[in-house]
């Protein structure tokens, strides 16, 4: 089992919560789209987490509207 450590995510993101819940969503991307599975396949958050930490997931943050 591969281990990440909050210093390892925060890297490509403004802090460790952030980074999860983009790799969170990113999983979710990778579970909805089509591929084929191998008995060694990672799992996805492992696999999202592993692309965040390489710099290979681009985001946007964008501010939250107050209802008004």
């Amino acid at each position: 089992m591969q281990v990440f450590t909050p210093g390892e995510i925060t890297g490509k993101a403004a802090n460790k919560y952030l980074s999860v819940l983009i790799a969170a969503k990113f999983a979710r991307v990778l579970n909805d789209a089509p591929r084929e599975r191998t008995p060694n396949e990672k799992k996805l958050t492992t696999r999202a987490l592993e692309e965040l930490t390489a710099g290979d997931i681009e985001y946007r943050v964008h501010p939250r509207r107050r209802p008004g």
